[in-house]
């Protein structure tokens, strides 16, 4: 009787279910994951196939003596930093604005879905020519305000390249922070404010007593996505500057691109690697907090 009550237990259907899935994770992720870890201990550079072999550490090695990749690495926190905490107060600005309602408030949070519906591809494009030092509406407009005097090819100088990345990745991903944290603020009891204002409590008191403590979560897992994307991100400094000026954009993403442009698979790999492992320090907390929520 026992073992028939542990038949009667046992239900394959919920497996049967999660299977595609796992298969699917496992062919396009685990796999891959694992083929580029063999790799990256690999002499593996396709231009010369005849001295293919292991060289154990020989990659990582070479990457802690590579000023490019230390390079890479340092603007890729840079790049992180800025891209991601622009976008975040923006983002929520944008959400406080879309919570109040106002005529025309549907078509307005459509409207702020735009660039982050575009392909990098075309906003890469699209910021390009307005940066362009020739004809770029952004010169046009800080002449024509004297805040210059000349035109400036924004893209053509270590100076500039990179704020202007930062710019585009930054209006690319302020809808995402946006939309999120707008749901988590349709989420907070009106008691709240209600409570708080009878307590005398001014606009800028409720911001930071009432609605950041209570989007908390939000806004942590949301920060964190968007850390591990945009550290990620090809697309838009590929597009826009390709890595240059004299390598004043090129981030650790681009420069494994690059190199496995050139089919050197095995450094590219070790770099990739290594860019993951960074990337997992960075959603320990992440990881953490959704354990203890989930253990609560």
């Amino acid at each position: 009787m026992e073992l028939k009550s542990r038949r009667k237990r046992f239900n394959i259907y919920p497996y049967l279910l999660l299977a595609p899935a796992l298969i699917i994770m496992l062919s396009v992720v685990i796999v891959p994951i694992f083929n580029a870890f063999n790799m990256s201990f690999m002499n593996y550079n396709l231009t010369r196939p005849n001295k293919m072999g292991y060289n154990n550490f020989g990659n990582y090695v070479k990457m802690l003596n590579d000023s490019d990749f230390t390079g890479a690495l340092w603007r890729t926190v840079v790049w992180v930093v800025f891209g991601v905490g622009g976008q975040f107060l923006f983002g929520f600005m944008l959400a406080l604005i879309l919570n109040k309602y106002f005529r025309g408030r549907g078509v307005a949070r459509a409207v702020s879905l735009i660039p982050w519906v575009t392909p990098g591809v075309l906003i890469a494009l699209m910021w390009s020519w307005m940066f362009d030092g020739n004809y770029g509406v952004i010169n046009d407009l800080l002449m024509k305000l004297h805040l210059i005097d000349d035109k400036i090819a924004y893209l053509a100088r270590k100076d500039t390249a990179m704020p202007s990345v930062i710019i585009t990745i930054i209006w690319q991903g302020i809808p995402f922070f946006a939309l999120m944290i707008l749901a988590g603020l349709q989420g907070i009891p009106g008691d709240l404010y209600e409570a708080a204002a009878i307590d005398g409590a001014t606009g800028i008191q409720k911001l930071f007593y009432v609605t950041i403590p209570s989007l908390r979560n939000t806004i942590f897992v949301t920060t964190m996505l968007r850390v591990i994307w945009v550290a990620n991100s090809v697309d838009v400094i590929f597009n826009m500057t390709n890595g240059g000026p004299a390598n004043s954009t090129q981030t650790l993403a681009v420069y494994v691109y690059k190199k496995a442009s050139s089919l050197d698979m095995g450094y590219a790999s070790a770099m990739a690697i290594a860019l993951m492992l960074v990337l997992l320090v960075a959603a320990i907390p992440y990881l953490k907090s959704t354990f203890a929520e989930k253990g609560a």
